[in-house]
């Protein structure tokens, strides 16, 4: 039987979560987190663990570092972990199409547009005609909302009028400190540390968000499980949000926790401070209901400019896609 190049990956991906992910255990509240292993999901839960948050509300965490993000989403559904982070737009799709999922938010962090501090670009409308780097590709949330802002408000078609360069993360902001491009769109913490590199905000994604509909900030990340898994461990998710919440407080108010993570972040200084203040100001901070009702309102923009190929074929997100603490 021939298996497809996507099904070869899917079952290498098997392979490695099988390969990093312990033997199940029968402990009390385990909880299972799949994560990125440089990614910025690490501080807080690197936090939470120093500081015993998990025993302290009932659960034994267990971290499990994965090498991309493909990975993540297939262990999880797979069932070799409880819990990765991702978009709402992702979970959506998934309960679209059958799939249990859910979410808790966990940073309303976003990307921007940056541009050197010195550069005479001033307005969304002096993109045209400049090179311009976006990272994440093509349905990256941050560059369809920010298209979908300037269509709006300035008839401007920035993927028609500029010169748009997809790329790494890391390579596009590298690309942008050499001159390269004239303005780059990037992941929240590499705008951070561009911030502290002589470049300037333009606009970010929360902005157009805002300007699109969002009453507030508007979580682009959450904790994703199953509601099955939920249901069937409600000590353990609850004891997880209590714990993260608390690694969250933490990291809000203490700078000498951002200075004890300083080496894992790789940085120091203004770069270091910079990642500190733009962490806390994407710390959620309102009522799940609202953050969901804004989350709907901006899924149907990105389902317009962003089409079949990123939202499937469902008109709406997903009810349930934002999981509801039941009550006690």
């Amino acid at each position: 039987m021939m298996i497809s190049r996507r099904g070869t990956l899917r079952l290498a991906a098997l392979g490695t979560a099988a390969a990093l992910v312990p033997k199940p255990s029968f402990a009390t509240n385990r909880v299972r987190i799949g994560v990125l292993k440089f990614g910025t999901v690490s501080w807080a839960l690197d936090t939470l663990k120093h500081h015993r948050f998990d025993g302290a509300n009932g659960i034994d965490l267990e971290v499990v570092d994965f090498a991309g993000e493909d990975a993540t989403n297939v262990a999880l559904l797979a069932g070799a972990i409880d819990m990765i982070v991702s978009d709402w737009l992702w979970v959506s799709r998934q309960r679209s199409e059958g799939v249990d999922l859910t979410l808790v938010p966990y940073s309303t962090a976003v990307g921007a547009i940056m541009v050197k501090e010195g550069a005479p670009i001033r307005t969304i409308t002096d993109l045209r005609g400049k090179k311009l780097g976006v990272a994440g590709g093509p349905l990256d949330k941050s560059w369809l909302l920010i298209q979908a802002l300037a269509r709006r408000d300035h008839d401007l078609d920035l993927a028609a009028t500029s010169d748009i360069v997809f790329g790494a993360p890391p390579l596009i902001s590298e690309k942008a400190m050499q001159d390269e491009l004239d303005a780059v769109l990037n992941f929240w913490h590499f705008c951070a540390r561009l911030e502290a590199n002589g470049f300037r905000r333009l606009i970010g994604a929360d902005a157009a968000a805002k300007a699109l509909g969002a009453s507030g900030a508007v979580s682009a990340l959450g904790y994703v499980f199953h509601d099955k898994w939920a249901d069937e461990n409600p000590d353990a998710i609850r004891g997880f949000i209590k714990a993260s919440a608390q690694s969250k407080d933490l990291l809000a108010r203490s700078d000498d926790e951002w200075l004890r993570l300083a080496p894992d972040i790789r940085a120091q200084g203004e770069e270091l401070a910079k990642l500190r203040d733009r962490y806390r100001e994407g710390i959620p901070r309102r009522p799940v209901a609202e953050d969901a009702a804004d989350a709907g309102r901006l899924y149907r923009v990105l389902a317009e400019i962003g089409g079949e190929k990123l939202v499937g074929r469902a008109p709406e997100m997903a009810p349930g896609t934002f999981w509801q603490v039941p009550p006690q």
